[in-house]
């Protein structure tokens, strides 16, 4: 026969182990809830009559290590999956390619980094996914400069990437502009495109190399200013413009500057404060380890017709926290075109989070940095 003391022992334990499940169902439930709250969405646009450009941020620590490449391979292949879906005109990267453009005598610039032909073989065959499959427009920076960050003109960026190189990049190709070396490279180059119905504008885009001479600089104004170009809408990409605080970049201490290279400003008021038809600028460079605030911003200006230009800085290359991290976290910058011509929508969506259940909640930042709208009248 079970004792009275038994029975009550019993009681107890049940007791104390209900209240134990009833205690860790009423901790998780929240947190099922806000898992469930976060539910992954895959990009879309907005509106079925809208178009894309994507913004690749800096590439420079995707490059320089062999255990990031798959990262901006993630980013590009998810590109051409969704070329269509996302009706993506244009594939825009804001410069530093690569880490390094030519460390000389160095055999590795550091212990965790290719060197640097190794850095521009690795961009150039990840690149390749896109050619043939999307137009693309990559301007150089100034870790794309010189032996390590700038100290002279050289670049081998037009080793690798070749007016011919992406077919789809030559039907919208306009002209080049003659580098100082006066070799004709996509250093400086235009490109242009109709934009799909219902929209049908003409838009122009115009790549400027990182500190350009005020030679290069005149030849994109008068380019922009030419009566082929009168009507079009104008984006200029440029691998340094703003700071996260959207002011412009008054001066830049790079050798190349102090060589004859412009500074921000200075092609703001010799090109774009100037213009009829510049209406956005495309930048990357400044950034801020593990803050949005330093490394996604957007300000306006007025050019010379009284028109605002957007001024929008997406450099992701440390907002995981480290300097030589994973790259970014595999951040693109979607910039959706709304029919009614004037509203341009931006998100900010990372493939390298959707591609796993278990990260896809992540796959997008929704900050007021990183999810907004503008209109451009």
């Amino acid at each position: 026969m079970v004792s009275v003391r038994v029975l009550l022992l019993f009681s107890l334990l049940s007791a104390s182990l209900f209240s134990l499940t009833a205690a860790d169902t009423s901790q998780t439930a929240p947190k099922k809830a806000a898992a469930a709250s976060k539910k992954y969405i895959a990009p879309k646009l907005e509106n079925p009559d809208s178009w894309s450009l994507i913004v690749v941020p800096d590439t420079q620590i995707y490059t320089a290590k062999n255990q990031n490449h798959g990262i901006l391979d993630i980013m590009f292949t998810w590109i051409i999956s969704n070329k269509k879906k996302m009706k993506i005109q244009q594939v825009l990267c804001v410069g530093d390619l690569v880490n390094q453009n030519n460390t000389g005598s160095l055999t590795k610039p550091n212990d965790y980094e290719l060197v640097c032909d190794e850095q521009w073989e690795a961009f150039s065959n990840i690149a390749k996914r896109l050619d043939g499959q999307v137009p693309y427009a990559f301007c150089t920076g100034n870790h794309d400069y010189g032996p390590r960050n700038s100290e002279n003109w050289q670049t081998q960026y037009g080793k690798y990437f070749k007016s011919n190189r992406n077919p789809l990049s030559r039907d919208q190709f306009v002209e080049c502009c003659p580098n100082v070396f006066g070799e004709h490279t996509l250093e400086n180059v235009a490109y242009e495109f109709t934009a799909p119905a219902p929209d049908n504008r003409k838009f122009l885009i115009l790549v400027l190399q990182f500190c350009p001479t005020e030679a290069i600089v005149n030849w994109a104004k008068k380019l922009t200013e030419s009566p082929r170009f009168t009507d079009h809408f104008v984006i200029l990409l440029t691998h340094s413009f703003i700071r996260g605080d959207g002011k412009r970049i008054e001066k830049e201490g790079y050798t190349i500057a102090r060589k004859g290279g412009l500074s921000p400003e200075e092609i703001y008021q010799k090109l774009v404060a100037t213009s009829k038809n510049i209406r956005m600028v495309i930048c990357g460079h400044a950034f801020g380890r593990g803050s949005w605030e330093k490394s996604a911003a957007l300000s306006f200006s007025k050019n010379r017709a009284g028109k605002d230009v957007a001024q929008m800085l997406f450099n992701t290359q440390g907002i995981d926290g480290h300097w030589v991290g994973n790259g970014g976290d595999g951040w693109l910058r979607i910039l959706e075109f709304m029919p009614d011509k004037k509203t341009i929508r931006a998100r900010t969506f990372s493939p390298l989070f959707a591609i796993s259940p278990s990260t896809s909640h992540l796959a997008w930042q929704t900050g007021e940095r990183n999810e907004f709208s503008f209109v451009l009248e």
